[in-house]
């Protein structure tokens, strides 16, 4: 995979079956997967809980007409690729599309090399403009197009020109490593060492030793002179990861070691100077924590004075679709692999779990499912159990369209059904009529979304109506 709009289907919004038919068999020749509807109001179902890259509509439809569809996403801010089918002769309802927002436009009868060129031109100028954004969606590799994100990496820029010691501050698996690694790459330390250490992993009898070093019969042990990491991060960066944990006697020095730019090895009689930037993180309060006689005032002070807190997930809104390919791009690199689609129903379940291990989570997910995946799809079966178990209890009695579709934004949905715990044979049933209703009961179609042989489903279809 090399862009995410590969891996999404395209939604081909068109009453006459036949031409529905047409359309998504030439595009699935083409090498793309794709979801049939009949109608607009079926295709703003299907996109309110369905993420797809493009949307071909055709202008005339029963109900909401193809203009009208248009209207309405675009109101609702989505950036999807659009592209109307209007009738031979009717340049007004093209004209008309354009200036409403639509990408592209194609005439009756339908020319098959058309279609795809279409298709081809609108994903390119998608793909560009990710590539031209690529600047402000990253921060040295730390993905984020979400306000609070953004925000992030511009006060993480300025500050890293900066000498002063920072406080990262981040729930568990947020990143706090990624960004204190990304300011040092942005700092004028850039070329030295950055040296990152767990406060955590450090047992409190040796801790002293490792981070000042030691003298040649310091202790029991010593049996010659250890530079300690304070000198390893000579000119660079040293990150003090979980700085929470650091026992409260070494606080005092490494307070001292902050303020004078000396450190003195243990056993040493001297104090010897060091040219290091402090970079510290925690997932604890810290301010609790100092009520607690656990924390030193003064240090929190020291390091307080210049903070970034990274947000959990669950407060990035959009980011996590981009995290989710982007992670996806990784991993099927990393492995070797081409994963050029990946299942609706995986898709779903990757945008809505809650993720409360963060982006970390997120990762080991991905890394898990690509490494299953086979024959260049990712789908549900791949992703870890607590995923597919998630997706399946918010599906609730009714597949329940996701509230973290940007495509709809304020749209007000209509209220869910009292909750009634469905069997898994029942959502299962519920989610192959969801499937085949969307494919505008195309069955081979619906097959290859639920990622099992066409016998498969015949049988399922059959045990279902006994």
């Amino acid at each position: 995979m090399t862009h995410q709009e590969h891996l999404l289907p395209l939604l081909v919004v068109e009453d006459d079956a036949a031409i529905r038919e047409l359309l998504e068999e030439e595009l699935q020749d083409a090498g793309y997967t794709t979801l049939g509807v009949s109608s607009a109001e079926e295709g703003i179902a299907l996109l309110s809980h369905t993420t797809v890259s493009l949307v071909i509509t055709d202008v005339r439809l029963p109900g909401m007409t193809g203009i009208q569809l248009l209207q309405q996403l675009r109101q609702a801010g989505s950036q999807l690729g659009i592209i109307v089918i209007t009738a031979f002769g009717t340049i007004d309802q093209a004209v008309e599309a354009l200036k409403l927002g639509a990408d592209d436009f194609l005439t009756k009868p339908l020319d098959l090399d058309a279609i795809r060129d279409a298709v081809f031109r609108v994903l390119e100028r998608q793909r560009l403009a990710i590539t031209h954004d690529t600047d402000v969606s990253h921060f040295h590799g730390i993905v984020g197009k979400s306000h609070v994100m953004q925000g992030l990496f511009h006060d993480a820029s300025r500050l890293a020109k900066s000498d002063a010691p920072i406080l990262i501050l981040g729930e568990s698996g947020t990143g706090k490593e990624l960004l204190a690694r990304a300011i040092h790459q942005e700092s004028p330390r850039h070329d030295q060492p950055f040296v990152p250490v767990n406060c955590a992993s450090i047992p409190a009898d040796l801790m002293e030793s490792e981070f000042f070093g030691h003298v040649k019969g310091a202790f029991t042990g010593a049996n010659e002179a250890r530079r300690g990491l304070f000198h390893s991060a000579q000119g660079g960066s040293l990150f003090l990861d979980e700085i929470g944990e650091m026992p409260i006697n070494l606080q005092a020095k490494l307070l001292r070691a902050l303020q004078e730019k000396t450190v003195r090895p243990v056993g040493g009689e001297r104090e010897e100077p060091v040219d290091v930037r402090i970079i510290a993180a925690t997932h604890r309060n810290l301010e609790k924590e100092i009520e607690q006689e656990n924390f030193r005032s003064d240090l929190f002070y020291r390091l307080e004075t210049f903070s970034l807190r990274i947000p959990p997930l669950r407060e990035r809104g959009t980011d996590i679709e981009h995290l989710v390919f982007a992670l996806i791009d990784k991993h099927a690199e990393a492995q070797g692999k081409q994963i050029e689609q990946i299942e609706p129903e995986a898709l779903n379940s990757l945008l809505n779990y809650p993720y409360p291990g963060n982006v970390r989570e997120l990762e080991n997910a991905i890394m898990r499912a690509v490494t299953l995946s086979e024959d260049g799809s990712l789908s549900h079966k791949d992703l870890p159990e607590r995923l597919r178990e998630q997706a399946t209890l918010e599906a609730g009695t009714t597949l329940v369209p996701t509230q973290k579709s940007e495509v709809l934004a304020g749209t007000q949905l209509p209220a869910p059904a009292p909750i009634r715990w469905p069997s898994l044979e029942e959502v299962e049933k519920r989610y192959i009529n969801k499937v085949l209703e969307a494919t505008g009961g195309n069955k081979r179609r619906t097959a290859e979304v639920l990622g099992i042989a066409r016998r498969t489903l015949y049988r399922r279809l059959e045990d279902s109506e006994e």
